[in-house]
Parts: structure tokens; sequence; C-alpha cells
């Protein structure tokens, strides 16, 4: 197997260019498909390219989930914890980003990771988690990865406010629980948040997280939806404006396996999301 690009930059362009603002990339189409493949892993899928983040082998909490056995141009790492980081579930050979720095890769611009703790022991125990900020879709996307402690000033800053946020809420040694989960919300001030990393009938057992609703209870019920088709197209236009209440949107997984794939085009023919309340 071939040696994966490991891309990194300079301690100086990333004090620098961590602190700017995401610029917008030339005109592209401005619809952004994202499908959810279990756990922390989502694929997003864009003129840009298609970006996957933290690929995994099931087991334990994710032992009902299937390999996210996917053809993509980039893969963003949070850890190198096989929950976050199997790159030989992954097809082909992408470029990978697993470390903190600014990055340019191919048509993605000015792709941030920020390091956070993955647990609440002064990363003792589990060590760092990578966050990652990126612009996709003319949207400003901030995935946290697996992420215990709560937010620093230094960190918010680096995140900024972005139109999507992906929120770790299942609890457990090395993730935020409800509370912190929601108020990393309030303080990032997403236009939309998705939860990840919380129990699904996936786990096993002696799987440690706990369930989603304890983090949707958190906002009010008009706000909360989930998705029933597992391939969502998201774009700006269709998000309320920053500063307000988010949309909160749970993403659904398809356990029996019949997901339509997704063409290699980008662009696939994806019906509108449908939603429950």
């Amino acid at each position: 197997m071939k040696r994966r690009p490991l891309l990194q930059t300079g301690l100086a362009g990333y004090l620098w260019a961590c602190t700017q603002p995401l610029q917008a990339a030339p005109a592209r189409s401005k619809a952004l498909q994202v499908q959810w493949l279990g756990h922390t892993c989502f694929l997003f899928i864009s003129d840009e390219g298609r970006l996957l983040v933290n690929p995994f082998r099931p087991a334990g909490c994710t032992a009902g989930y299937r390999r996210p056995e996917v053809a993509v141009d980039l893969i963003l790492l949070s850890s190198r914890l096989l929950d976050e980081g199997a790159l030989d579930v992954v097809k082909g050979n992408p470029r990978v980003l697993y470390q903190p720095g600014v990055f340019t890769v191919d048509s993605f611009d000015k792709l941030q990771g920020v390091k956070t703790l993955h647990d609440r022991k002064d990363g003792r125990r589990f060590g760092v988690n990578v966050a990652w900020r990126w612009r996709q879709a003319g949207l400003d996307i901030v995935h946290l990865g697996v992420i215990a402690a709560p937010l620093s000033d230094e960190e918010k800053i680096l995140l900024g406010k972005p139109d999507l946020l992906f929120v770790p809420v299942g609890g457990g040694e090395k993730g935020f629980d409800p509370e912190l989960a929601h108020q990393a919300t309030e303080e990032l001030q997403p236009r939309m948040v998705v939860p990840m990393y919380y129990r699904t009938e996936a786990a096993e057992d002696g799987c440690e997280l706990g369930g989603v609703d304890p983090f949707l209870q958190l906002f009010k019920s008009d706000t909360v939806k989930v998705y029933t088709n597992p391939l969502v197209q998201i774009s700006a236009a269709n998000l309320p404006k920053s500063g307000g209440a988010p949309l909160v949107r749970v993403f659904a997984y398809d356990f029996s396996g019949k997901t339509p794939p997704v063409s290699g085009s980008g662009r696939p023919a994806v019906p509108k999301a449908q939603e429950r309340s």
C-alpha cells in the first residue's frame, strides 16, 4: 500500500493564518451534500471535491456501523485513535491531514486544524484532539472531533462562528457531555448544529456513551428535526441568519445498507432533506 502524503505547514504561517477569517473561494456550486457514516465520520461532497472526516474501524460503540469504505480526495483526522483515524478502511490513496495547522490541498483552501484536548485531564490520558475548520460550497464548517474539555478563549477565536457545527454529545471520558456540547454551541453560534458521537443501535453493551436525546432537550423543540434521508443537501440560503437560534439537525444512518452510492462527480441527484419532528 502506498504511503499517504501527510501535509503540514510552518508555525509562523499557522499563527498568522488561523487568526484570519475564512475567505470565500471562487464561485462554485452552492450545494453541499453531507452523509453521516457513523460515530464522528461524515462525508462532504461539493464541486471542490470529496472530503471525509474521521474514518473508523467498527468496534465497541461503532460495532454495528459499516466500515466507511468510500473513495475521497481528502481525509481529516481528529486523532489517531481507531474510532477516529483508521485510514486502512478508506479506498484509494487520498491526501490526509491530522495535525494542527493551516493547509491548502487542491481546491480546498485554508483548512485549519485547531489543537484541543481529548480528555478533561489536560490531555494526559487520550492526548490531543484536532478540531477542523474549513470552507466548502460557500459554507464555513467546524467539526469539533471528539473534544472533552471546554473550549478555551483562544480556541473559540480560532474556530470562529461557523455556518455548520458538528459537535460530540455522548459524554464519556473522551467527549463532551450534553451540557458541554450545548455550551460550545452557544459560544460558537452556528447557524446549524449537528450532534455526533452518541450511542445508537450500533453500540455493543459496554459502550459508555449516552444517547442524543439529552442534548436535544436543551433546545426549543421547534428548532430540532431528524433527517430520514441519509443523504442531505445543505445550502447557505436555507439556513437562518447568524446570531439567532441555530437549527438542530440529527442525521440518519441507514442500518439496512441500502443507501444509494454517491456518484464520482460530487453532484449526484439527491432529494431535498426529509425531516420529522
